[in-house]
Order: structure tokens, then C-alpha cells, then sequence
């Protein structure tokens, strides 16, 4: 409810400074960049399978989500700032994919020796995210165009270099330290 009313202050200050705003509904998004520990479905099961940890999976995993790659995001966004469509936009991929099958996609292509582990399903998990991007198509002439293969490989790629990373800082920071 917060986003909802965060978009009624936006066409309130639109209407009481005579301003043109713009109004857009973000959906599912990843790519490089992410943090790797933010708690979304993307990063948690990139990061378990990379560390060897199983892949958790809430429910029967038949909960569908889409996930859009953050180029095709940042290209919407754009375009909605740049046009005169003042309606409240959806920027998401319309392509649905059930929990189960994301995570075993992920298996496959990042860790095939991790399992898959079903836990409680969380209390107010949708069963169901899928953005009607109709307006974006017809008002932007935008829709996605990064399929999912390449975002999570670039993502997958960007996380093996931040690990890599993490782990040089640790091992410099723990050498300085013993040095003292």
C-alpha cells in the first residue's frame, strides 16, 4: 500500500505545483551491480549455489515471478521520463517462470552438485507476479529484450568477481591484522 500512496502525493504535487511527473511501476529486476545478500530470489540462489549451499525454495516452488534484466529497466525508465505519458507505467518482464523452475535453472547453469530444499511457504507470498506491460509497449514502444540466459550469466559473473573479491579483502585485512 506505501507504493500506492507514494503515486497519490506524486499526482497531488503534480496537480498543486502544475508539474508533469512521471510514474513508474518496477517489477522483478537484476542484473550486476545487485547486492549479493539483498534477499531477493535472484541473488539468494545465485549466491547459495556459487557458495555450494543448497537452494531454498519456500512452498512447492509453483509460485510464478518474471525477472527483467537492469539494462531493459534503465531503457524504460527512460523512455518514460522522455515521453509525455504522465499514467502509471509497468517496467517488468512479462515472462512468468515458477520458483522450482528458477531454481533449478540455476542449479543447472551455476552449481549442479547443490540440491534443492523446500521450506515453509512464507505467509504473504503471491502466488503470481506478472506485469501487463501494455501501456509501456504502446506509450514507450519499449519491452524488454535481454532474455533471461544472458542477464543471469552477466550476473552470475558479476558475483563470482565480487566473492573473488570479498575474499582477497579478507585474507589482506586478516594478513594485516596478524602482522600487529
Amino acid at each position: 500500500e506505501g507504493k500506492r500512496v507514494a503515486e497519490t502525493m506524486c499526482y497531488a504535487y503534480e496537480k498543486q505545483e502544475n508539474i508533469s511527473v512521471r510514474v513508474a511501476r518496477i517489477f522483478n529486476t537484476f542484473g550486476p551491480r545487485m547486492h549479493p545478500n539483498d534477499g531477493r530470489v535472484v541473488s539468494n540462489f545465485i549466491m547459495q549455489a556459487l557458495e555450494g549451499n543448497d537452494i531454498t525454495v519456500y512452498g512447492d516452488g509453483k509460485q510464478t515471478r518474471s525477472f527483467q534484466y537492469v539494462s531493459d529497466l534503465v531503457d524504460g525508465l527512460y523512455k518514460l521520463m522522455e515521453s509525455n505519458n504522465n499514467l502509471p507505467t509497468n517496467l517488468g518482464n512479462p515472462t512468468e517462470t515458477t520458483i522450482l523452475n528458477f531454481a533449478e535453472y540455476i542449479r543447472k547453469h551455476v552449481n549442479a552438485q547443490v540440491q534443492i530444499k523446500h521450506h515453509a511457504a512464507a505467509k504473504d507470498d503471491p502466488q503470481q507476479r506478472k506485469p501487463d506491460i501494455t501501456r509501456a509497449k504502446q506509450l514507450l514502444n519499449w519491452e524488454p529484450i535481454i532474455d533471461l540466459d544472458t542477464g543471469i550469466r552477466k550476473t552470475v559473473e558479476y558475483f563470482k568477481e565480487e566473492i573473488g573479491l570479498l575474499k582477497r579483502s579478507e585474507k589482506h585485512h586478516a594478513n594485516a591484522h596478524s602482522k600487529d
